[in-house]
């Protein structure tokens, strides 16, 4: 194994790679089989000297996925914080536990006595922790009860969360993401009012009037939702622009409207988190229930979890291996917080984060990937308390091509350069025109100070060659393009040779740090506001 800085507890600066590049060749030559390539070497040590980095922490490592080999690595096992590479691990986790075709059901059950229409208890809706709930599927659930001849019901609509444990918000969250579609709150019965599955969040369309001067509409999906609004958005000028806002206010479903719409501007959408999200369901399955002519007397309500009650309708989910294409793809933290809980709920006996981490660590620790020790407290690496090492994420890559799954896994992963939103995802503006478009397979992860890239290369002999690149601790502009340029380096071969700090010798188009090809959405939104 190539030796790194710190094996040695102290950090090399940058300007001492060269040095060390020379030191690693020789010794790798020494260590392995295969001797080590020394232009690599060089060329990423040249791209990490960008000045960017100058005071950052970076660690790297490539691993031969076929031999095993570490071709390159550089502070491989300094703990640095993951952020949604995190996702990795949770999703492998999640596959080799649970199973790709494991699926979440959501049940309606009842209490009580049933003379011929009339209900007399209570309709339960029970929490499977589907992360994919969405209000059509809530919509069939009200049919398939009006279909099953209940026009009323005496008592309520009994909202059952307790699947999982009642913590909402994972340890270590910031406060001040809380509004943010990024950040729900997590349960085990919540709904996404959009395909990307965006849950415990509501759809607020906000539509310029006719006349400039004129308050705008403001409009609510689902309709059922229970926020409020506070203040109004006017519609402005043609042309004077968008300056709209909606932003939940901290810890009350109000939503404070701010700004202008220009008049003649398409409809704006904006999503924001609702709190509590298993009354919200509860609020929108009874809604529709009233449409599909079934009557509830009293109001929804929650439910203990210890109601007695007997199994009516259900719905099932798609096949978790399913569920990791929106959660990779487009780095979607709700169904990596379900998928966490529901780890600990079936193999541990308990819904929650600790219960999930504790087998998830078993998981490790069962595939030989317990060490260098790190710490996990969430799923999908919203937590900054969350550490990891890039030698044990490249192991996890190393490991993952011997799994039965790991042809979903790797298709669940972001291809860099492709266009098609859920194939592309998060890299589908990054690295095009590059060797690395439509061939690199990663997942990335930022914060304010964070930027991580982890995943596959493949070289032009073929090599399949696993990467991890953590950055953390910058304080300035985000050094995207340097990432993006390893992951060119390994895909393109030899006939990359950088200089440093430049990185105009690649033989392929300037890679670029904030690519505006295609706009946020919800799930970019984090990195775009240097939240996530």
């Amino acid at each position: 194994m190539l030796p790194t800085s710190t094996h040695r507890r102290r950090v090399l600066p940058f300007a001492a790679v060269a040095i060390a590049a020379s030191l690693l060749a020789g010794v790798a030559q020494a260590d392995t089989t295969t001797p080590a390539d020394p232009k690599l070497i060089a060329d990423l040590d040249a791209i990490l000297a960008d000045a960017r980095l100058a005071t950052a922490q970076a660690g790297v490592q490539v691993v031969d996925t076929t031999t095993g080999q570490v071709v390159y690595q550089h502070q491989a096992d300094a703990l640095l914080t993951p952020a949604s590479t995190l996702k990795t691990i949770t999703s492998a986790a999640a596959l080799d536990l649970l199973g790709e075709n494991h699926v979440f059901t959501t049940e309606v059950r009842t209490t009580g006595s049933r003379y011929s229409s009339v209900l007399n208890g209570d309709l339960v809706l029970r929490g499977g922790g589907d992360p994919s709930l969405q209000p059509k599927d809530l919509d069939d659930l009200a049919a398939q009860v009006a279909a099953a001849g209940i026009t009323t019901v005496t008592g309520r609509v009994l909202a059952d969360g307790s699947r999982y444990d009642s913590v909402p918000l994972g340890p270590g969250w910031a406060w001040d993401d809380e509004a943010y579609s990024y950040s729900p709150q997590i349960s085990a019965l919540t709904v996404a009012p959009d395909a990307e599955y965006s849950m415990d969040t509501v759809k607020v369309t906000v539509t310029p009037a006719a006349t400039a001067g004129q308050p705008a509409t403001v409009t609510l999906f689902p309709a059922e939702a229970p926020v409020k609004f506070a203040g109004q958005i006017a519609t402005g000028a043609a042309g004077s622009g968008n300056s709209a806002g909606v932003e939940r206010r901290r810890g009350v479903n109000e939503l404070a409207l701010t700004g202008s719409l220009a008049v003649g501007s398409a409809p704006a959408d904006f999503f924001t988190t609702v709190e509590n999200p298993t009354g919200y369901t509860g609020d929108v399955f009874a809604g529709a229930l009233a449409r599909h002519g079934v009557r509830v007397m009293r109001p929804t309500t929650a439910a203990t979890g210890s109601e007695t009650s007997q199994a009516l309708v259900g719905h099932a989910s798609r096949p978790l291996g399913e569920l990791l294409v929106p959660m990779l793809k487009l780095s979607n933290n709700g169904i990596a917080e379900h998928l966490l809980k529901e780890i600990g709920k079936v193999k541990g006996g308990q819904g929650s984060w600790s219960a999930g981490v504790t087998q998830v660590n078993g998981f490790l620790k069962a595939n030989g990937l317990e060490l260098p020790t790190g710490r996990q407290v969430d799923g999908s690496g919203l937590s900054r308390y969350d550490l990891v090492t890039a030698s044990k994420l490249t192991a996890l890559l190393k490991l993952a091509p011997g799994k039965p799954w790991f042809k979903t896994w790797y298709d669940a992963l972001p291809v860099a350069g492709n266009p098609e939103r859920m194939v592309g995802g998060t890299l589908t503006a990054r690295m095009r025109g590059t060797a690395a478009e439509n061939n690199v397979h990663a997942k990335s992860g930022s914060m304010g100070g964070v930027d991580n890239l982890v995943g596959y290369a493949t070289a032009p002999d073929g090599r399949r060659l696993a990467f991890s690149i953590l950055v953390n601790n910058f304080p300035g502009a985000r050094p995207r393009s340097v990432l993006d340029a390893i992951a060119v380096r390994l895909a393109t071969g030899p006939a990359a040779t950088p200089s440093a700090p430049a990185l105009k010798s690649f033989n392929a188009p300037a890679l670029r740090d904030a690519p505006t090809e295609v706009p946020a959405t919800r799930w970019e939104e984090c990195e775009t506001l240097g939240h996530c």
